[in-house]
């Protein structure tokens, strides 16, 4: 079984999770794409969506689904998305999209909220190869770089590799990559970036994953609380 087909696995086993009428978070990634063709093919369902992507967005009206602007609900029934790594204890870090401040918002709002992933992302405990992204207040960016080196971490502001200068985010903030070693309390290093003023969120996400499905060759394995 190739990763395509396990990523097509993964997404069957999500679609058995959305019920009729139910407004539905979706994230980025390959996952989540075979998730919107299935639901295309099920009009019946009467789903609408919310999403932090904008190619998410557009690959569901290219399919035909309704897409709602998150601001205009309170609430998101189950919600979808992918990570770099996620542990048994169900602690995920994101890195690469920049988009995880929105990501953690829908997180919020979603009664579930769950993660597609094939079996070579799960570990016990995250290992933070992958840095945390920080979305930051331009104005607050040396003193966050200052708090960070405090706390041990190597800050790296993220640059564009199409224009000269920083990254923007979609709501117009820098974003910092802090590489961090040797982590033993995760619960606690995520209220230390959360409580630094000028911070907007991080792509740490700690009891915000309500389950995890996870796809190998030997078929689908579920982590939950």
């Amino acid at each position: 079984m190739n990763t395509e087909d396990l990523k097509k696995l993964s997404a069957q086993e999500a679609l058995k999770l959305i019920s009729c009428g139910n407004i539905v978070g979706l994230g980025g990634g390959r996952s989540i794409a075979y998730l919107i063709e299935m639901l295309s093919e099920k009009p019946e369902l009467k789903v609408k969506i919310v999403t932090p992507s904008i190619k998410t967005k557009l690959l569901c009206i290219k399919h035909g689904l309704e897409v709602l602007p998150t601001y205009s609900i309170d609430r998101v029934d189950v919600a979808f998305d992918g990570c770099d790594q996620v542990d048994r204890g169900l602690n995920a870090l994101k890195s690469g999209g920049a988009i995880h401040t929105r990501e953690k918002l829908i997180a919020s709002m979603a009664k579930e909220y769950i993660l597609l992933v094939d079996k070579d992302k799960v570990v016990e405990k995250l290992e933070f190869k992958h840095p945390v992204a920080i979305e930051v207040l331009l104005e607050a960016l040396g003193y966050v770089e200052r708090v960070l080196k405090e706390i041990k971490a190597n800050p790296i502001v993220r640059v564009s590799g199409n224009k000269d200068g920083f990254l923007i985010s979609d709501d117009g903030n820098i974003i910092i990559d802090a590489f961090f070693e040797n982590v033993e309390d995760i619960a606690q290093l995520d209220k230390k970036l959360n409580s630094i003023f000028g911070v907007i969120g991080t792509s740490l996400f700690v009891d915000k994953v309500t389950k995890v499905i996870v796809a190998s060759e030997d078929g689908i394995d579920t982590i939950k609380k």
